[in-house]
C-alpha cells in the first residue's frame, strides 16, 4: 500500500478515536457441523461476535412506519480490513453479507446498507447503516 494509503488509514483511526471511538461487535452465525438435529431446526449452533473499533455511533432519523432506530456507524477500513481476515472472509462485502447484525450497546440491528468511501483510490471509511 502507498504511503498516502496508510496516512489516511492512521488519519481515520485517530478522527473516528477523537470523535467517540466507541466499540461494536459484528454478529455471525456459528456455522453447523451437520446432523439431523441441525438440519431440522432442533439445534441452535449460536452466533459469535466480532468486535471493531474505532467506530462512531449516529443515530439516524426513524421512517414514520414505527418507533424502530437507525443508526449509522462509521468504521474504520483498518478495523474492518482486521475484522475481515479474523473471520476469514473473502473481502469487506463479503464480511458484512455473512453478517446477522450489528450489537451495540447489547442491541442487535440489522444493516440496511454498507457503503465504502475512499480517498486517492484507498477504502479509508465503512458507513453501515442499521435498523432494529
Amino acid at each position: 500500500m502507498a504511503i498516502a494509503g496508510t496516512a489516511v488509514l492512521r488519519a481515520t483511526d485517530a478522527l473516528l478515536r477523537a470523535l467517540g471511538g466507541a466499540q461494536i461487535a459484528i454478529v455471525f452465525p456459528i456455522p453447523t457441523t451437520g446432523g439431523s438435529s441441525a438440519e431440522l431446526g432442533l439445534s441452535d449452533p449460536g452466533v459469535q461476535t466480532l468486535p471493531l473499533a474505532p467506530a462512531v455511533v449516529r443515530t439516524l432519523p426513524s421512517p414514520n412506519s414505527g418507533p424502530r432506530r437507525r443508526l449509522e456507524f462509521l468504521l474504520s477500513a483498518s478495523a474492518v480490513t482486521n475484522a475481515v481476515d479474523a473471520a476469514g472472509a473473502d473481502s469487506a462485502a463479503a464480511l458484512f453479507d455473512l453478517a446477522l447484525g450489528v450489537e451495540y450497546q447489547a442491541d442487535l440491528f440489522h444493516i440496511e446498507s454498507v457503503n465504502t468511501e475512499y480517498f486517492a483510490g484507498t477504502a479509508y471509511l465503512y458507513r453501515v447503516i442499521a435498523v432494529e
